[in-house]
């Protein structure tokens, strides 16, 4: 499963740096469009990830596929507060408690809402590619 979150946290985090600066800093994120171009990318890999990990779950004969396609899928949430870890200990200039408490808590509920949004792609995506395969079986 660490494959299948460190490869779209990989498409990514150079992105994440700039939304980081942006929202925990001063300065001004001016290129929606990019934004925009990465969240795309963000979504395709996620869903061609998770159905290829379901492929291989399958092709190895263990069908239990469905919450380990979206585990798999929304594991980027875990990468992407490991990398909030890292930004706030090197790259921000916040300290004290109410600030490390306010950064965390707001980026753990953010991370989790990435875990469910990417976890629902990856589970809808490995859905529709089970129900393709299995529907052009032909039993006689």
């Amino acid at each position: 499963m660490a494959m299948a979150g460190f490869l779209p946290f990989s498409a990514i985090y150079i992105e994440l740096y700039y939304i980081f600066v942006s929202v925990w800093g001063h300065q001004i994120h001016t290129v929606y469009s990019i934004l925009f171009i990465v969240f795309i990318i963000l979504l395709i890999v996620t869903a061609f990830i998770t159905v290829a990990l379901t492929y291989f779950q399958l092709a190895a004969e263990d069908h239990q596929w469905w919450w380990r396609s979206f585990l798999c899928g929304g594991s980027t949430g875990l990468f992407i507060y490991g990398y909030c870890i890292y930004f706030y200990y090197a790259r921000s200039d916040m300290f004290g408690f109410m600030q490390t408490s306010f950064f965390f808590g707001y980026m753990a509920c953010i991370c989790y809402g990435f875990f469910l949004m990417l976890g629902t792609v990856g589970f809808r995506a490995a859905l529709f590619f089970v129900r393709h395969i299995y529907r052009s079986i032909k039993c006689e």
